[in-house]
This record gives C-alpha cells, structure tokens and sequence, in this order.
C-alpha cells in the first residue's frame, strides 16, 4: 500500500530533526532515504509533495550554502527570551 504525502512528510521531518547540527540534507538526500525506507511504496513525486507539505507549513525551511538544503527554521538569539 502507498504511502500518504503525510506519512512520508513526518518520516522526512523526523530525519531532518536528527540530523539538525550533524549534517545538512538535501531534497534528494531525502527522497533516496524515503525510497530506501518504504521501497515502492513512495515514488518522486509523492516525496516532492511532501517536502513541500513541510515547506509550506513552516515546519522546514531551505537554506542556500552552496547548494540547497532542508533544515528546521532556525531560532534567532533574541527569540529565546
């Protein structure tokens, strides 16, 4: 059975969320991870879907240093009081 656009954007939120601090991901990096985890249950464009699902909600942002990357929004110093 597929996977929903919900379930793969949760999957790749939680990766995200982990590699936050170690390693900076890609929209591919992604993807391959999805296809790796659920097989021919996600395909591209469902995984697509999903990082713009996270994008559009706020929960993940792109960031530009030499190449695009995925992150969580980051938290400015003054935010924190």
């Amino acid at each position: 059975m597929a996977k929903t656009v919900e379930e793969i954007a949760d999957a790749m939120f939680n990766m995200v969320k982990d590699a936050q601090g170690q390693k900076k991901l890609k929209p591919m990096d992604l993807t391959k991870a999805m296809v790796s985890i659920f097989g021919d249950e996600v395909d591209k464009k469902t995984c697509k879907l999903a990082i713009k699902q996270l994008i559009d909600s706020g929960k993940c942002v792109y960031t530009y240093f030499g190449g695009s990357y995925i992150e969580l929004p980051h938290r400015e110093g003054a935010a924190n009081d």
